[in-house]
C-alpha cells in the first residue's frame, strides 16, 4: 500500500506570515526520504496554501509523483494539462469551508464531468474522483472513465474522535464500499482526516491500494519532525496491512 504525503498546510503555515518559508518543496523531499511513494498538492481556486509557482517547483524538484488536487473548473483543467502530473484527483470545493467537506457529486454531474476528465485521461494523468462511500458515486465514477476513487474518511475519523457508536457502522459502509469500487474495477484510494489512531482500520481494507494523509502529519511534525512523523504512519500502515 503506498503513501501519499499532503504537503498543503505546510504553504499555509508560509502563507500566514507571507514569507517564503516554510518550504513545500524542502517539505516533499523530506518526505520522499522518509518513504512517502507521492506527493498530493491542492491547488486551490483562493490559493489559500499551494500557489501555482509550487505546482512547478514540486515537478521539477521531486522523484516520487505528483497527485494534482483539483476542483473540477476549466482554470485547473487548464494547469493540469500544462503540467501533466502524474494523478488528478477532483475534489469538491467551496470558498468558505476550511477543508474538504464530503466528496463530489459524481452522481449529480456525470455528463459533465465525463467531459472534463476526457483530455486529462488523454493527457495521460491518472484521474481519480474524490467521493463517499454511496455505491450511485461510485457507480458514476466508474461509468464516466474515471481510473481511481478515493474514499472520503473524514467521517468516519471524526466520529472516531468523538467516541462516536455510530464509527462501527461508517467502517462498515466504508468497507463495502472499497470492495464494491474493486469489484467495478477502479483502484481504491481513502483519505481526510486520518491520523494513527484510525490509520490502522482503514489500512486493513485489501482493496485499498494508497492513503493520501497531510494534516495529521504536518501537526505532528511539530513535535517529532516530518521524517519520524511519515515513518511512524508508515510503520502502522504496514504493520495493519500485515
Amino acid at each position: 500500500m503506498r503513501l501519499g504525503v499532503n504537503i498543503d498546510h505546510v504553504a499555509t503555515v508560509r502563507n500566514a506570515r507571507g514569507s517564503s518559508w516554510p518550504d513545500p518543496l524542502r517539505a516533499a523531499l523530506l518526505a520522499e526520504a522518509a518513504g512517502a511513494d507521492g506527493i498530493t498538492a491542492h491547488l486551490r481556486e483562493d490559493r489559500r496554501h499551494i500557489r501555482d509557482e509550487d505546482i512547478e517547483t514540486l515537478m521539477a524538484g521531486i522523484g516520487i509523483p505528483l497527485n494534482f488536487e483539483m476542483a473540477a473548473t476549466a482554470e485547473m483543467q487548464a494547469i493540469a494539462l500544462r503540467h501533466k502530473p502524474h494523478a488528478v484527483c477532483l475534489v469538491p470545493e467551496k470558498r468558505e469551508e476550511r477543508t474538504t467537506e464530503g466528496g463530489l457529486d459524481v452522481a449529480g454531474d456525470e455528463a459533465r464531468l465525463a467531459d472534463f476528465i476526457a483530455p486529462l485521461r488523454e493527457a495521460g494523468a491518472r484521474v481519480s474522483m474524490f467521493i463517499g462511500h454511496d455505491p450511485a458515486q461510485i457507480e458514476a465514477s466508474h461509468r464516466i472513465g474515471a481510473a481511481v476513487v478515493e474514499l472520503h474518511t473524514g467521517h468516519y475519523c471524526e466520529l472516531v474522535a468523538d467516541r462516536s457508536p455510530d464509527a462501527a457502522a461508517e467502517l462498515a459502509a466504508l468497507r463495502e464500499g472499497a470492495a464494491f469500487a474493486h469489484s467495478l474495477g477502479l483502484e481504491v484510494h481513502a483519505g481526510h482526516g486520518i491520523s494513527y489512531d484510525t490509520v490502522a482500520e482503514i489500512a486493513e481494507f485489501p482493496q485499498v491500494m494508497e492513503l493520501n494523509i497531510g494534516h495529521f502529519l504536518i501537526a505532528e511534525s511539530i513535535f517529532r519532525g516530518l521524517g519520524p512523523a511519515i515513518e511512524e504512519m508508515r510503520r502502522r500502515m504496514d504493520a495493519a496491512r500485515a
